[in-house]
């Protein structure tokens, strides 16, 4: 792992742990559908950068199941975080309309 490499996974785990975080503060203080979606797609998505981190440092291995080539565990964590944006959005749209 090269000097870069590690440096982008510590600033993206900064940055990341800091959302979280206050992504958890908001969701104690809403129960409105959409920030929850939108507060769960932000702590999904720091869980994947973790998850990322620990495949690339050896910690943790990914399993045998795979779609289309990538391991399940890995699209999870990509695709359901863009999951939740979308349905926040749409629901936020909805209510403004």
């Amino acid at each position: 792992m090269t000097e870069a490499s590690l440096l982008l996974y510590i600033i993206k785990l900064v940055l990341g742990g800091i959302v979280a975080f206050l992504a958890i503060l908001l969701w104690s203080k809403t129960r409105d559908a959409a920030w929850m979606s939108l507060v769960s797609g932000a702590v999904i998505q720091y869980a994947g950068i973790v998850y990322s981190m620990l495949i690339d440092f050896g910690v943790v291995f990914t399993t045998d199941l795979h779609l289309a080539g990538i391991p399940v565990t890995t699209l999870l964590f990509t695709i359901v975080p863009q999951l939740l944006f979308i349905l926040a959005f749409a629901l936020m749209i909805k209510r403004n309309s």
